[in-house]
């Protein structure tokens, strides 16, 4: 369970954050939200599908690392094997909310950024989030870029899934993994574009699609089921 706090420079001055990656920080997942902004990069290492939540029935689109639950088939030792790392990796032990407002519609609200201290990567060592006089570190700087860019993806996230669920253009998917050694893992839960109803979607549609960025994105999670033999042949080499 988190125990989150809001960041300040008096409290967590020394406090330092460990960057690298490993499976003692919590990077041994089998995948993580993806926001339609990164889409264009995360397609290049990632397969991207969307999954369901049971409780609440939201469809999500999740980067995939790896077939089963705690694998992350792009961890190697302390490095992250690929050419992107999505922001909700890179965002660390860190949330950004927000306070304030007071009454009325046009009542202004303040950025706050808050700190899991039960986090492993917390401790003496690794990057400062202060400068020696209370300022934001260099670090500390990209993680709130990192954490405003997620935030602004919340509501490309409901207008992207919106938009495919109104013209059904996704379906469930499935796949079934058999290696080199026999093994065999089943991917299930997830769904994907149907990528022949976003095809045959009439000019208007698709203009629209155009237009809000959405039709861009579709093909981009199209284009990410590329890297499942990619994956495969990781999963393979672990054996």
């Amino acid at each position: 369970m988190a125990n989150h706090a809001l960041l300040n420079n008096v409290d967590h001055r020394d406090l330092r954050v460990q960057t690298a990656y490993g499976a003692e920080f919590g990077d041994n997942m089998m995948c993580t939200l993806a926001i339609p902004s990164e889409f264009g990069h995360l397609q290049a290492d990632y397969p991207i599908f969307f999954h369901q939540n049971q409780e609440t029935g939201q469809f999500l689109p999740m980067a995939m690392f790896g077939f089963q639950e705690g694998e992350n088939l792009f961890l190697d030792g302390d490095r992250w094997s690929a050419s992107y790392i999505p922001l909700m990796v890179r965002r660390g032990p860190f949330l950004i909310g927000f306070q304030g407002g007071g009454k009325g519609a046009d009542a202004a609200k303040s950025m706050v950024v808050s700190i899991d201290m039960d986090s492993p990567r917390l401790g003496s060592e690794g990057e400062p989030l202060f400068q020696p006089f209370g300022g934001n570190s260099e670090y500390l700087d990209r993680v709130v870029e990192v954490l405003q860019e997620i935030d602004r993806g919340q509501a490309a996230i409901e207008e992207f899934t919106a938009a495919l669920l109104e013209h059904k253009l996704l379906e469930p998917f499935s796949l079934e993994v058999v290696l080199d050694n026999g093994n065999k893992h089943r991917l299930v839960g997830f769904h994907a574009i149907h990528e022949e109803r976003l095809a045959a979607l009439d000019g208007e549609v698709l203009a629209d699609f155009s237009r809000r960025g959405i039709l861009q994105a579709a093909y981009m999670m199209v284009a990410s089921m590329a890297n499942i033999p990619a994956l495969i042949a990781l999963k393979n080499k672990r054996g």
